[in-house]
């Protein structure tokens, strides 16, 4: 039986470890040196560290580009036989997977439409992708991450409106296999992204935004989302910040998402409500140069995403706000009745320094990134290290495919 102190040296080393890819995620093609630096570890210690996770074939090292005089470094990559996440992107008209390596980089990314929007058929399409990936990695593959555009409550999904999905079983996406899913909202999942490798890295508390097909996002705290008692955190979509005679398919009146997205357009074109509100948003946008009501309209929609956005600044005080999805090109079409609306909308004490309002660095991909994120965080901890080095005692001469780039 190992010695209390033994026992603590090697969970240091774990917590180590874990650390070592975190950053490595955070930074893809950090140095050695430059890890070591970040987590105050001493150079021998790093070395140390570093030909474990190789030996455990969980990163490799290559030499760092040649930088003038002193001693030659290296640049940490994922092993190309070590632990991969399957990450989904389940969307209105369609849904994307990738593979992500534990540098958080994405790789052969597919997307597929819907050929029904039937929650049985959409899964299987789901399913049949874990299978093949599983098939193909092998116990390399440790996780399935999937974001969906829908309310998420203890772990599951209860409504997805877009999709016309109630209390859909996600479970069966994985169903025979025992690879954990991950579930996440895809604007929260967006808003992870941005805080941890885009547009807000450097903010200590930042707000997302996503427009497509409604509103929504998350408020983010040293990278890590505000998800709530139960998980439903950031429908910002469902605020009375709308149109009271509206109603909305969650079940309330005057929902915000009404008003921002292709639907609230529609309204104020005078035309039916379109099916895909994220294509007729853009296609209204594409009108706006040569045709002054889809201007007018747009101001609208414009004004009110810029007084909604002063309300959320009033209410969570972020450092920065990022806005993807559709929000940019809004915005920007309409950018002097956005900034009036968002500045009239702040309470005194932010207008002397309002947060700024930024465009998303990952754009499209973010919600695909976020659900990247979150699975390595999940199979980058010490319990989930700890399972693949016994993974790997057990298949010592398997050797699954490496990624292609």
């Amino acid at each position: 039986m190992a010695s209390p102190s033994r026992h603590r040296a090697e969970t240091a080393r774990w917590l180590t470890a874990s650390q070592v890819l975190g950053t490595l995620h955070r930074r893809p093609g950090i140095t050695r040196a430059a890890m070591a630096a970040e987590l105050q570890l001493t150079s021998g210690f790093a070395t140390e560290i570093t030909a474990r996770l190789r030996d455990l074939r969980l990163l490799t090292e290559t030499p760092a580009p040649a930088r003038g005089r002193g001693r030659p470094t290296t640049v940490l990559r994922p092993h190309p036989e070590g632990p991969v996440v399957l990450a989904v992107d389940l969307r209105q008209e369609d849904w994307r997977h990738g593979v992500a390596t534990i540098d958080g980089q994405v790789h052969e990314v597919r997307r597929r439409s819907h050929r029904s929007r039937e929650p049985a058929t959409v899964l299987a399409a789901v399913r049949h992708s874990v299978e093949a990936n599983r098939n193909r990695y092998g116990a390399r593959l440790r996780a399935v991450s999937l974001a969906v555009a829908g309310t998420i409550h203890d772990g599951h999904l209860v409504q997805a409106a877009t999709l016309g999905w109630r209390s859909v079983d996600l479970t069966t996406i994985t169903a025979g296999t025992d690879l954990p899913l991950l579930l996440g909202n895809d604007a929260t999942l967006a808003g992870v992204a941005e805080a941890r490798t885009g547009a807000a890295v450097a903010a200590g508390t930042a707000l997302h935004l996503i427009v497509g097909v409604g509103i929504g996002g998350t408020l983010t705290i040293a990278g890590a989302p505000v998800t709530g008692a139960h998980g439903a955190a950031g429908e910002y979509g469902h605020l009375p910040f709308g149109d009271r005679e509206q109603h909305c398919p969650c079940g309330a009146r005057g929902c915000w998402d009404l008003d921002v997205d292709g639907r609230g357009l529609a309204r104020h074109l005078g035309e039916s409500p379109p099916a895909d509100p994220r294509r007729y948003a853009g296609q209204v946008l594409d009108r706006c140069a040569v045709d002054p009501r889809a201007r007018q309209a747009v101001r609208a929609v414009a004004t009110s995403l810029g007084i909604g956005i002063a309300g959320l600044a009033n209410i969570h005080d972020p450092d920065l706000i990022t806005l993807g999805g559709l929000g940019p090109a809004l915005r920007h079409a309409a950018a002097e009745a956005f900034d009036t609306a968002y500045t009239d909308g702040l309470m005194t004490l932010h207008r002397a320094r309002p947060p700024s309002v930024v465009d998303a660095a990952h754009g499209d991909e973010g919600s695909l990134r976020g659900a990247a994120i979150v699975g390595l965080d999940h199979i980058t901890g010490q319990s989930a290290l700890a399972e693949w080095v016994r993974t790997l005692a057990t298949r010592p001469g398997d050797v699954a495919p490496t990624i292609s780039g």
